[in-house]
């Protein structure tokens, strides 16, 4: 190929590299400076398969001129099977090189180059292979273009993100498991790179629950557009150029109260704020069209247009799940909040307690886990909860404390670690001195206790001090109490000096 001179910009005489965004497909969408850079310049790049034809070229061909330099870059593969030594990802590095080398001939001879790009070329583009192997050698622009994300929420006329919704792009190639999890965790998502991956995509959506609101869009704004019902379509003719998209859930349509349609999902909300969500409960949160639960643990949850919430004190936990498999039996869709894990000292068994009565045997109940109070307070001292241990509750407002006394001797006669919820209130003040002085008739006084109070809350505080030393008016209600075994170890590391407390998973031979 001969040189010309070209539009070079650079300092040194190069050439100017531009990564021009086309838009979806239809020419129209193309913005002014997209059609002005590839008018101006010397020489057009495409990428393309093997058969040589290019959808970017396409949409671009009535500003090709017949004196442009065209540069086809023609992927070697566009399936993961090859016989390169270096497997699909070694074939895919050769090309990019070889094809930022043919440009960088162009550009170092002066010439303006424009790589054309389908949608947007930071975007799940192929631009940006050769961007990042030139950018930092040449004078480079990007010009941003119509993403087949925002052309798919065109072609449904429905309003894809709003308000504080949270938007998740998905490429369909990851896992299945993986685009379960995601899809339930988010408020709106899309889907790309379908094609071969569509059953799979289908089935994360399926697993998730969301497959009902899911819809279809092919060759957005393209000749053979394509819309529907995710659910409808038939994986055989889902082409890579496809979309699966869950729009905005502001406004849409919640369960309408019919009898026999609701259910009830238990849902821990961890022991602070989003953070420790896991992508089920965030998906169950989102689902319910009412939330009931303690006020407190209402408020760590996002508030919902047309979502009703139903917050109650934190002693009427009976009545707070009848109240919810009532609203159950009405149709809603209901998800009783809970802080840590609801099956832990927590409204799971209220619910379950309530729903064995005849009146409510045919109301689904689910229980979704969250991360208990005693794994978070354990993780943020080190690993005491490293080998066996018990977990005991010492409020006596429904069980006596001679019962809670009798298993503290139990577990401590045991060389168990424990766990010790609700260790005092305003109302209970005595309790935490009683166990700490049974404690001390089994256990060293050197014994380290981890004092965890708020973890994951804004006044948070994670202690270690001797049993001997346990002082019962620096505990109250927020805060988690772990006594160590025999074998529990308690060190401090480095110059900051903070105590790290582990019990070994080895225990000694008699």
């Amino acid at each position: 190929m001969s040189e010309i001179s070209g539009n070079g910009s650079g300092d040194d005489g190069s050439g100017r590299l531009y990564g021009v965004g086309l838009g979806p497909g239809d020419p129209n969408l193309m913005t002014l400076r997209a059609v002005q850079v590839i008018g101006e310049a010397d020489v057009i790049a495409y990428h393309s398969a093997r058969h040589g034809r290019s959808i970017a070229r396409s949409i671009a061909a009535a500003h090709l001129r017949p004196d442009h330099i065209e540069e086809p870059l023609v992927y070697p593969v566009t399936t993961e099977t090859t016989d390169h030594p270096g497997g699909y990802r070694g074939a895919l590095e050769e090309f990019y090189k070889k094809a930022a080398a043919r440009l960088a001939a162009h550009l170092d001879a002066g010439r303006t180059v424009a790589v054309l790009a389908e949608g947007d070329p930071m975007f799940y583009g192929s631009y940006m292979h050769m961007h990042k192997r030139l950018a930092d050698r040449y004078a480079t622009e990007v010009i941003p273009g119509v993403t087949s994300v925002s052309a798919a929420a065109a072609r449904l006329g429905t309003p894809l993100v709003e308000g504080e919704e949270i938007l998740t792009i998905l490429p369909g190639t990851l896992p299945e498991e993986e685009l379960t999890a995601r899809l339930a965790a988010t408020d709106t998502a899309v889907v790309m790179k379908l094609g071969r991956t569509f059953p799979a995509v289908r089935g994360a959506f399926e697993a998730s629950g969301r497959l009902a609101e899911a819809r279809y869009v092919e060759r957005a704004t393209m000749a053979g557009e394509r819309t529907g019902d995710l659910a409808d379509i038939d994986p055989a003719s889902v082409p890579y150029f496809s979309v699966a998209v869950l729009p905005s859930r502001v406004d849409a349509v919640r369960p309408s109260g019919r009898a026999g349609s609701g259910e009830v999902v238990v849902v821990g909300t961890g022991p602070a704020g989003p953070l420790w969500l896991t992508p089920e409960t965030r998906g169950a949160l989102a689902a319910a069209d009412a939330l009931v639960g303690y006020t407190t643990y209402l408020d760590r949850v996002p508030v919902r247009p047309g979502q009703a919430r139903h917050g109650s004190d934190n002693k009427v936990e009976s009545e707070r799940a009848e109240f919810a498999l009532d609203l159950a039996r009405r149709g809603h869709r209901v998800a009783v909040v809970s802080g840590g894990d609801p099956g832990v000292f927590a409204m799971a068994t209220a619910v379950l307690e309530a729903a064995a009565q005849e009146e409510y045997a045919e109301i689904p109940v689910r229980v979704l886990p969250g991360v208990t109070a005693a794994n978070a307070a354990a993780a943020r001292a080190g690993a005491p909860l490293g080998h066996d241990y018990a977990t005991i509750s010492l409020s006596d407002r429904l069980k006596p404390w001679e019962v809670i006394a009798e298993r503290l001797r139990a577990a401590a006669s045991a060389d168990l670690v424990l766990a010790l919820y609700n260790p005092g209130s305003k109302s209970r003040t005595w309790q935490v001195g009683k166990a700490r002085d049974l404690l001390l008739e089994h256990r060293s006084p050197d014994t380290p206790v981890v004092l965890a109070r708020d973890v994951g809350g804004p006044t948070e505080s994670v202690r270690t001090v001797r049993l001997a030393d346990v002082d019962p008016a620096e505990v109250d209600m927020r805060t988690l109490l772990i006594v160590g075994s025999s074998q529990t170890r308690w060190v401090r590391r480095g110059e900051s000096g903070r105590s790290i407390v582990w019990t070994p998973r080895r225990y000694p031979e008699a």
